[in-house]
């Protein structure tokens, strides 16, 4: 009798949360055609989910499928699988600079992956599948989460912005909307399985219903997740500052599961540089949306995206940034040093920065949203926070810490007390905040904890994965690598 041994394979995701998702609805393609989850070492099949926002996008994926041809060289029927934003770009180019590529496939139909590794085995030659427009919704395909306390849902795909610095309305299109129905039935479907945290994923999630003619349909799907039973947190990302209207605020002050966090990209302080960008709203707007945040939601978390060094950025646009951004206090800031990306209209204006001047404006930044990050963290010591307890490891052997999210989307670290029963992934925790960084808080006293549908749900996950149910958090091996930053430390210089 003869056995055959599944094909493994492995989803290395780089970019957004919207890539983070689609890596989902990719494994649970792969593993519906029958792929199993590499254990270790090279995966019969590695699949790239590429961004084309950064400047080193090209050179980390080609990096990468170099490192990969000295493998495919001592086993042939190791496939490479190119997907994503920068296959929706460069398309045939990829297979051009590295022909040992199996399967080029775009953004729109990812649901053809297992279709095109067959036909590339089958034919002995490259497959390139890019369309122009989406086949299939992402959430409507098979889905393979690590997760099993929270999960993305996709509300939108698709962006009707022009913001000259972006290339991604390019590549993912214009706005899908699904329909809230179907939205809703997902999520009814993920809390059955022991989801309690969700986050409505979008380009730009609260144009959404600009498809179907309601212009209030956020603000509504909001209040109809506060409906679902089992469900206790729902989070959202991102808004665009041009279109958030008091609908929004109002459901999410008024419905208790929408978390009270808040990520809204500034870009600039400065009004000059933001009409250069094509973001059709000035700082004085953006203020006034915080303002108006922190007076229904006095808790809220407010982060945000900056760019430094856009094109023919002066020193009065920085310092306008730099005051914008003192006076919003941004719980977090991503930063990030402007690149140029063809096909982008920011591309070809004069005035380029040298990279030197950049670099100085951006440690400047650094240290001052460092700062602010601190100061409103040390403000929170001494008061109780709920953490959601995530998959994440211990954060030291000495403290026997635990980490999660709190309600304002902040990492804790914790600490069990002896004698008590640590918690499982999904499980809250209750404790005081007893120190706290620019980045996470400890929270070492106070501490209680309440089990949930979603820490019996990791107990069935690894009951069927023939583990034993153990209180360890030490993380295992994932079939989808991600490249993408939580709310923690930021990289030393991020490029955009």
């Amino acid at each position: 009798m003869t056995t055959t041994t599944a094909r493994s394979y492995e989803v290395r995701t780089f970019g957004c949360q919207m890539n983070v998702h689609d890596s989902e609805r990719l494994s649970g393609l792969l593993e519906g055609a029958g792929y199993v989850p590499v254990e270790s070492g090279i995966a019969d099949i590695v699949v790239f989910n590429t961004c084309a926002v950064r400047e080193n996008a090209d050179n980390k994926l080609y990096g990468n499928l170099g490192q990969l041809w000295e493998h495919k060289e001592v086993n042939p029927d190791l496939q490479i699988a190119v997907g994503g934003c920068l296959a929706q770009k460069d398309r045939e180019t990829i297979i051009k600079k590295a022909p040992w590529v199996d399967v080029v496939f775009g953004t729109h139909n990812i649901g053809s992956l297992p279709a095109l590794l067959e036909r590339a085995r089958h034919n002995e030659e490259a497959q390139v599948e890019i369309l122009e427009s989406l086949e299939t919704f992402p959430s409507d395909l098979p889905t393979k989460r690590d997760s099993t306390y929270a999960a993305w849902v996709s509300i939108s795909v698709g962006c009707n912005n022009t913001c000259t610095f972006c290339i991604v309305p390019s590549l993912r299109g214009k706005e899908k909307d699904r329909r809230p129905g179907e939205i809703l039935a997902e999520i009814k479907a993920l809390v059955a399985e022991g989801v309690i945290e969700i986050t409505l994923l979008g380009q730009n999630v609260n144009t959404y219903g600009v498809e179907f003619g309601d212009k209030g349909a956020f603000a509504k799907l909001l209040r109809a997740c506060g409906q679902i039973e089992g469900l206790e947190r729902v989070r959202f990302t991102s808004p665009h500052p041009a279109a958030f209207t008091d609908d929004v605020i109002e459901a999410m002050a008024e419905t208790p599961n929408v978390m009270p966090t808040l990520h809204m990209p500034l870009q600039s302080g400065s009004d000059r540089i933001l009409k250069e960008m094509r973001r059709s709203y000035r700082s004085d707007k953006f203020l006034g949306i915080l303002d108006r945040v922190r007076a229904a939601i006095p808790e809220a978390t407010i982060t945000t995206d900056l760019i430094v060094g856009f094109p023919g950025e002066t020193e009065e646009d920085f310092l306008e940034t730099m005051r914008v951004v003192e006076q919003a206090r941004f719980g977090a800031t991503y930063t990030f040093q402007y690149s140029k990306r063809p096909g982008t209209p920011a591309a070809t204006l004069p005035d380029q920065l040298p990279k030197a001047v950049v670099q100085e404006r951006y440690e400047r930044l650094l240290a001052q949203v460092n700062q602010i990050s601190l100061e409103e963290n040390q403000a929170l010591v001494g008061r109780e926070v709920e953490v959601l307890v995530s998959n994440g490891g211990r954060k030291d052997d000495a403290t026997h810490r635990m980490s999660g999210r709190g309600r304002d989307n902040r990492l804790v670290h914790f600490e069990v007390p002896s004698g008590e029963v640590p918690p499982r992934p999904g499980d809250i925790v209750s404790a005081v905040i007893t120190e706290a960084g620019p980045y996470h808080l400890i929270a070492d006293s106070g501490y209680s904890m309440r089990r949930t549908i979603a820490g019996d749900a990791w107990d069935r996950a690894e009951a069927a994965s023939c583990a034993v149910p153990s209180v360890s958090l030490e993380a295992g091996k994932t079939s989808v690598s991600l490249g993408l930053p939580g709310l923690g430390k930021p990289a030393a210089a991020h490029q955009h």
